[in-house]
């Protein structure tokens, strides 16, 4: 029969949906310091205690020394009774002893309550905390607890979320038990436990829900491609198939729509749109502005104002292209990633006129569709005076506005080419490693810094590269004038940017051998340099005549291609009877020595290192500080 101690752990267990080890942990920590404050014992002395499963038992376990008269029985033990605890204490040992106190199961159940308790509490936290910071991202089912102004607190069973007022629905009204459906959206620690903080507007809501609905997606037959969301109103989602013969759409509205209106009951009547994906961006910035129907779309990405799609659309069209306060058109942008500028066909077609008409450099297209001008000139004049337009007045328009905006994007293309090329010029012009030297560490005046730094300018290699640009950029900005312009010049171009580090591939490590009681030094091998090697004293060949000059020529060419590759350069001397013999030390130092030189720098204001390189026998270049 089970002892009344094993009931309680048991309850205790099951009650925290604790492991048996954390909760003995717990007891065996309060047993301990309830000895602790009933024998006012010090912190530094070894306490142990053991706790008997079967009666419920404790036993205290005191570490004390072992000596002949005892004078404070809390940290003393006579040594005859040290040495039933162990056989081999000496005199002056510290040994583990039982010291359990006389009722000392009333007084632990008093003084040890509260920390029992306290350590449960924290175990049982330290427990949810790590259930459900693995389930960030994931959707959780909870019931209603609770009601306020600012959050709404959801019961997910062992633990209580919390959904901000930000993250809910607008409009979406809850009560108490009321069943819902939430994203966990951050998990955080804080001194009352986890802080588990749910929303119901997060795109992610969106997507794990038609993981749940949709079997296609979990068997990745179909892919989300990206998702954009206004909770309460609207959504879209871009979907494509992984598989051919697979309906992308299809598999998520599912039949008759029974799946996409499961998810939008859920989500409080939200309206989603599922549309197919496409590689090609104008097409899929068509489809993403569905359900209005759309005449064309140009493309336009520049390098200050970013990516633009000019989308023309039938005028009665357009209302619906835009939707109610911008809805449809914010959407499509955000699953695109486009800025979309709408516009109606007559809009557009009187922009195209204007460009024809005002712009000589579109005399040439204005030529060929000289006749398709008076055309459309006559279609917008019968557009103001109120009167009806044929649907082929209509075919008319859109082709004319495709042609001269087919024109104007192809021009701009090779504009933006042209300004990417001139943008790799000036970038080439100063090191990459400007862009990671702030701007504080140049030495500019402090007004003409700040003036900088307020513009938006963080390193060097920005505002570098505005200057290459557009120079009047930064003239313009305001405390900005010629002197400031110079000093802005003279001092970046002057600054000693730190050397980029280059990478060197498909190089082998040059090996540096000591030399050891006359052994050779390592030979340096590489692919490039095969065929090459050299011999000891007793495999030294015999070279004369012409045998000699090309061994000189081909160990020349080969260490000098190692060298480019290597960044410095390998002096050969002239080949003699011991050419392939190995270098002395005095010899290593005389080349070691010929080949560099020390001098004082006066920008550095120190000594420094030049080495001769390869590249250029008259030129000294800096080496190693």
């Amino acid at each position: 029969m089970k002892s009344e101690f094993a009931l309680a752990f048991n309850e205790i267990t099951e009650r925290f949906s604790l492991p048996p080890e954390t909760v003995m942990e717990a007891l065996e920590a309060a047993m301990i310091s309830a000895y602790r404050r009933s024998v006012n014992a010090s912190s530094a002395q070894n306490v142990e205690v053991k706790i008997l499963p079967e009666s419920g038992g404790v036993e205290i376990f005191v570490e004390k020394e072992a000596v002949e008269d005892v004078e404070n029985e809390q940290t003393e033990v006579v040594l005859e009774i040290a040495k039933n605890f162990n056989p081999e204490a000496e005199l002056g040992d510290m040994v583990m002893v039982e010291s359990t106190p006389k009722d000392f199961g009333r007084v632990a159940a008093q003084t040890a309550k509260q920390v029992i308790l306290q350590r449960l509490r924290e175990a049982e936290r330290e427990a949810q905390y790590e259930e459900y910071v693995e389930r960030e991202g994931d959707l959780v089912h909870g019931t209603v607890h609770s009601v306020t102004p600012q959050s709404v607190t959801v019961g997910l069973g062992r633990a209580e979320a919390i959904l901000p007022r930000n993250q809910q629905i607008p409009g979406e009204h809850f009560r108490v038990r009321d069943r819902i459906r939430t994203y966990v959206l951050e998990v955080r620690r804080s001194p009352r436990g986890p802080v588990i903080v749910v929303s119901r507007t997060h795109p992610h809501m969106l997507r794990r829900l038609l993981e749940m609905e949709v079997p296609e997606i979990n068997q990745g037959l179909v892919e989300i491609k990206s998702i954009a969301r206004e909770a309460g109103k609207r959504a879209k989602v871009a979907v494509a198939a992984l598989r051919e013969g697979v309906d992308p759409v299809g598999a998520c509205v599912g039949m008759r729509g029974v799946r996409i209106q499961s998810i939008v009951r859920d989500l409080s009547d939200e309206k989603i749109d599922v549309i197919e994906w496409h590689p090609d961006t104008a097409t899929f910035v068509a489809k993403a502005l569905a359900p209005a129907r759309v005449s064309g779309v140009y493309l336009s990405e520049e390098v200050d104002r970013g990516k633009t799609a000019i989308v023309v659309v039938p005028e009665d069209q357009l209302s619906l292209a835009i939707g109610r306060a911008g809805v449809n058109a914010r959407l499509g942008a955000k699953l695109t990633g486009w800025r979309i500028d709408i516009k109606s066909l007559p809009e557009t077609a009187v922009e195209s006129l204007m460009i024809l008409t005002t712009d000589s450099s579109f005399a040439d297209v204005a030529e060929e569709q000289a006749e398709t001008v008076l055309q459309v000139e006559a279609i917008l004049t019968k557009k103001e005076e109120g009167r009806p337009i044929t649907p082929e007045e209509y075919q008319t328009l859109t082709s004319f506005v495709d042609r001269v905006q087919r024109e104007i994007e192809s021009r701009r293309d090779a504009r933006r080419q042209l300004e990417l090329e001139k943008l790799a010029e000036v970038r080439a012009s100063f090191p990459e490693t400007a862009f990671e030297v702030e701007l504080t560490e140049v030495e500019l005046s402090t007004r003409v810094q700040n003036l900088l730094v307020e513009a938006g300018y963080k390193t060097a290699g920005q505002v570098l590269q505005k200057l290459g640009m557009e120079a009047d950029a930064i003239l313009g900005l305001p405390g900005i004038g010629p002197k400031a312009m110079i000093e802005i010049a003279e001092t970046l171009n002057s600054y000693a940017y730190p050397e980029p580090v280059v990478e060197i591939e498909d190089v082998a490590e040059e090996v540096v051998a000591e030399e050891v009681e006359g052994e050779p030094a390592a030979v340096l091998e590489t692919e490039e340099a095969s065929e090459v090697e050299v011999a000891t004293e007793a495999e030294a060949p015999v070279v004369e005549g012409e045998a000699e000059a090309e061994v000189e020529e081909i160990v020349a060419d080969a260490v000098e291609e190692l060298a480019e590759k290597l960044g410095e350069s390998i002096k050969i001397p002239e080949v003699s009877e011991d050419e392939f013999a190995p270098d002395s030390a005095e010899q290593k130092q005389r080349r070691k020595e010929q080949s560099r030189i020390m001098e004082f720098d006066p920008e550095l204001g120190e000594v420094v290192v030049r080495r001769r390189r390869k590249r250029d026998e008259d030129a000294w270049d800096k080496g190693d500080y």
